[in-house]
């Protein structure tokens, strides 16, 4: 069975913003880990569009970030949308009962999947089908834009802090 962890950079007010700060290095690779290691990822059709970025090249990246994209490339990707007709290559199009389906993915699949944006991560969280929470908490403060936590906090456990970097924490939550 699969286990739907949904983890995101986050300002320490509680907003995620890619476009208002960035990993570092040392949490950049953390990420390429990251994704090498999963068994897929669930997108929301915003953050899917934003990740669409790393399915063409780009002659200026360094190691890392063709590293990332490779990783990203290979990964198997299911995308919640109403609006989409098509989807990029190595992803599949969910359009109907996402509870079904995503309940059927964590069925079928083994190992971690990631589950990317707050607005999905909110829906499948009321579903009860989000096992792990990951907030990497950056010393940045937004004062608005999209929160980690899209609707009412679920009631939550912490299991684990990890540091990365001299300024970003991951702090590890499951539901309590």
């Amino acid at each position: 069975m699969a286990k739907l962890i949904f983890g995101m950079n986050v300002s320490l007010d509680g907003y995620v913003d890619h476009d208002a700060f960035a990993p570092d290095a040392v949490l950049f690779r953390h990420w390429i880990a990251h994704v090498e290691g999963l068994a897929g990822s669930l997108y929301g059709r915003r953050m899917y569009e934003i990740m669409r970025y790393w399915d063409d090249d780009d002659p200026a990246w360094d190691g890392d970030r063709r590293a990332f994209a490779a990783a990203w490339r290979r990964l198997p990707k299911w995308v919640v949308s109403r609006s989409l007709q098509a989807v990029g290559p190595n992803a599949t199009l969910i359009a109907g009962d996402v509870d079904a389906a995503v309940r059927r993915l964590k069925d079928e699949q083994t190992g971690g999947m990631s589950v990317a944006g707050p607005d999905l991560a909110h829906g499948l969280t009321k579903l009860g089908l989000i096992d792990e929470y990951r907030l990497y908490l950056h010393p940045v403060v937004l004062g608005g834009g999209t929160p980690f936590f899209a609707g009412a906090r679920p009631p939550l456990r912490l299991t684990a802090s990890e540091r990365f970097g001299t300024d970003v924490i991951r702090l590890t939550y499951v539901p309590a």
